[in-house]
């Protein structure tokens, strides 16, 4: 779209809104049956336009030095045949979960003979910003036309040509479905007024969902009208308990931290009971080593971790994004619970230990979305909690906290089916 000046952006902007608001009120009365087609039928076609697809995205991957892009968003932007299969799969897994719309929560008979439903209902227009991952269009949009609602994508410029072949997809799957053709709509401009215009029209947009680097979600959580749901950043830990299988706790570290780097559910801190530092340390740092990982720890582990940097205050609670891991030795499961809460984003944190008791005591008392116990880390994640994907991880506690699948985008309300009754 070639916007000639700021009103002609505003415009654009306000219309794409006003869209979104018609759609989804079509959206909300739609049937199961035609979400369905669409998911299927969208599936369908990502798998027969893969060549293209591949194609769009080769034009993005080339353009991916002027950007500056690290290796890890790089990594996020490439799209394969495995990464479209992937795609279509998440699109299938989506269609496979129970239509929420019209769902009755729950219901009760008053005393006077009233018939009180709470029924599951959407949210209306979602607005989702997101970087450097072109699957997520195709994820976003899933979840948002399964959920009832309409969806404004805003795609990095750094992945333009991979979104918009994508969007196309979405589209013609849309048209042949049967729905509203302003249900996914993709943002056609790259200029970045355009969030700031969209991020005011709280009387057409539900709900924003920014997706990306933290200071592109500390924008938007400061700038929208509307409610935001977010993540600001990854900082997840492991705790290596003093009844933990050390075995175990070098497998699971490890797969946290090194099974991709550049990811939000990535390990960022080791946090290990005095106990079995000694046996346990010399071994990880050996293992960490030999995946390229520069470890920043106290000076307890430091004095078991040969070629370890001094950490800083500040390294107890960076999401590093990379080839970094912060170290810390403590006393107790008391300690470790209390310098995890006050260094940690909320975001990811696991246990590993066979004490049945220090188990509950870590789920209970740590504050983040999700805890693993004697898991990776690496597990908080819509798809592997069987959501089918997600549209990103919340780490607020009000609407929705962890990851945000299809239940996530909707709310509720009240119908009441009474015989004449009046109140007195």
């Amino acid at each position: 779209m070639a916007v000639a000046d700021e009103r002609d952006l505003e415009a654009y902007c306000l219309d794409l809104g006003q869209r979104a608001q018609q759609a989804a009120a079509e959206l909300a009365a739609i049937s199961g049956a035609k979400k369905q087609a669409f998911l299927h039928g969208a599936a369908r076609l990502l798998r027969q336009r893969a060549p293209r697809l591949i194609e769009a995205n080769g034009a993005d991957l080339a353009a991916a030095p002027q950007f500056g892009l690290t290796e890890a968003q790089i990594d996020r932007l490439r799209l394969s045949p495995k990464t479209i299969e992937a795609m279509a799969v998440g699109l299938e897994e989506v269609a496979a979960q129970p239509e929420p719309i019209g769902e009755i929560i729950e219901s009760s008979i008053r005393p006077n003979g009233l018939e009180v439903t709470k029924v599951r209902v959407p949210l209306g227009v979602v607005f989702f910003i997101y970087e450097s991952r072109p699957n997520v269009t195709a994820d976003a949009a899933a979840i948002c036309i399964k959920s009832g609602n309409a969806v404004i994508l805003r795609g990095g410029k750094e992945a333009a040509h991979s979104n918009r072949a994508i969007a196309d997809v979405l589209a013609e799957a849309a048209e042949a479905a049967g729905l509203p053709a302003d249900a996914v709509q993709l943002v056609d401009t790259a200029d970045r007024a355009a969030v700031g215009h969209l991020l005011q029209l709280d009387r057409y947009i539900s709900v924003v969902i920014p997706r990306g680097g933290e200071g592109l979600i500390r924008r938007v959580a400061a700038e929208a009208k509307m409610p935001v749901i977010k993540h600001f950043a990854g900082n997840c830990h492991v705790y290596v308990d003093a009844a933990a299988d050390l075995e175990m706790a070098e497998r699971i570290t490890i797969n946290a931290k090194c099974q991709r780097l550049g990811v939000c559910n990535a390990a960022e801190s080791l946090v290990v009971h005095a106990a079995v530092a000694a046996e346990f340390l010399p071994r990880i740092a050996a293992a960490l080593a030999d995946r390229g990982i520069e470890v920043r720890a106290d000076a307890a582990a430091r004095r078991l971790m040969p070629g370890a940097r001094e950490a800083t205050e500040a390294d107890f609670t960076t999401e590093y994004l990379g080839p970094i891991i912060s170290v810390k030795v403590v006393d107790s499961l008391d300690e470790a619970i209390r310098h995890i809460n006050r260094c940690s984003s909320q975001h990811t944190e696991a246990i590993v230990t066979r004490d049945l008791f220090a188990a509950r005591e870590f789920a209970a008392r740590i504050d983040s979305s999700a805890v693993m116990v004697n898991a990776s880390t690496r597990f908080n994640d819509g798809g592997q909690f069987g959501l089918g994907a997600e549209i990103g991880i919340s780490t607020d506690k009000l609407h929705a906290r962890g990851p945000c699948g299809v239940k996530e985008l909707t709310s509720y309300k009240y119908v009441v089916y009474g015989n004449g009754q009046v109140r007195q």
